[in-house]
């Protein structure tokens, strides 16, 4: 597992852009502190968190047009909402570019912009870590979110839902369905 993620990380150090590889760099490292807390395996989270934004390179119009190329089925919300697509892209170019078979990895890679309701603790762990890693720049709620997290890591995901959802409102941005669905489950989950 040692050589994969050495394997990795210099294709992706080549690949992607300075600043989108410290951020996956820190995803990693805070999604293995989180599944040290939460006693998910350490190996799983790092090679999510490694992998969560490989398919995040080129414009978002290239992103949805590398989906068709390779039949990856694309939401209505997404095709408005480009942003998103890298989640899906970086989910099966874990797949089939660097070998990862394993589905729980996959589907963190997958839901790690949106979340979900149930969400799995590897997927929770890759959402929040995406969200609160060190080189994040500091925005409202950040703070918060991150001591939470290591208490109560299901109301740290209402929290960060909440302040995407907010975030996204205010500035007159499309909000995706299923970011509101995760934001209201974990938010009925709390009380």
């Amino acid at each position: 597992m040692k050589e994969a993620f050495i394997d990795i990380r210099k294709q992706l150090e080549k690949k992607l852009k300075k600043d989108r590889f410290e951020h996956t760099i820190g995803v990693m490292y805070t999604a293995a502190s989180l599944a040290m807390r939460y006693h998910e395996d350490i190996d799983d989270a790092m090679m999510a968190g490694l992998l969560h934004d490989c398919g995040k390179y080129g414009s978002a119009q290239e992103q949805v047009e590398r989906c068709q190329k390779h039949g990856i089925l694309l939401t209505q919300s997404e095709l408005e909402m480009p942003a998103l697509v890298h989640a899906k892209l970086g989910a099966y170019f874990a797949e089939k570019e660097y070998g990862v078979a394993n589905k729980g990895v996959l589907s963190a890679i997958t839901w790690h912009t949106t979340g979900r309701p149930k969400m799995t603790m590897l997927e929770k762990i890759i959402y929040i870590a995406d969200y609160i890693e060190p080189n994040r720049k500091i925005i409202p709620g950040l703070q918060e979110i991150r001591e939470t997290v290591f208490v109560d890591i299901d109301h740290a995901i209402c929290l960060c839902a909440g302040n995407t959802v907010d975030y996204l409102r205010k500035n007159g941005k499309p909000v995706d369905p299923m970011s509101i669905e995760t934001y209201q489950y974990y938010s009925d989950k709390g009380e």
